[in-house]
C-alpha cells in the first residue's frame, strides 16, 4: 500500500488543521493506521491510531481531547483533525499502516509509511 500524507501548513497557536493520509494499492480497509510525528532532532513519536474498522482509536496523552483520528473507507483516507494547536505540536507528521486489526503505538509496528507533512505552529 502506498501512503500520501497532506494537509500540513503554517497555523497560529490555538488554530486547527486537518491532515489526510490517502492510500492506494491494496485494500486499505484491511489496514490499521497511525499518525506519528517527528520534531527536529527528536525521535518519531506516536500521536494517534485507528483500527481497521475505525471502531477503536487511541491517542497520546499530549493530544488527547484536541486531536481526532478517523477514516473514510470510501475515500481510502485516514484523517487527523488537530484543534487548539500548540507550539509543541510543531513537527513533521507521518501516517503509517499495517495489515492488522490495530497496530501498536510504536513506529516499528507498521510496515508502510508516507513521506510526511510539515506542521508549523507560530506564536
Amino acid at each position: 500500500v502506498q501512503l500520501q500524507a497532506s494537509g500540513g501548513g503554517l497555523v497560529q497557536a490555538g488554530g486547527f488543521l486537518r491532515l489526510s493520509c490517502a492510500a492506494s494499492g491494496r485494500i486499505f480497509r484491511r489496514y490499521a493506521v497511525a499518525w506519528f510525528r517527528q520534531a527536529p532532532g527528536m525521535e518519531r513519536v506516536f500521536v494517534a491510531r485507528i483500527s481497521q474498522s475505525g471502531g477503536i482509536t487511541s491517542y497520546a496523552d499530549s493530544v488527547k481531547g484536541r486531536f481526532t483520528i478517523s477514516r473514510d473507507g470510501a475515500k481510502n483516507t485516514v484523517y487527523l483533525q488537530m484543534n487548539t494547536l500548540k507550539l509543541e505540536d510543531m513537527a513533521v507528521y507521518y501516517c503509517e499502516a499495517v495489515n492488522a486489526v490495530i497496530g501498536g503505538p510504536e513506529s516499528g509496528s507498521y510496515d508502510y509509511w508516507g513521506q510526511g507533512t510539515q506542521v508549523t505552529v507560530s506564536s
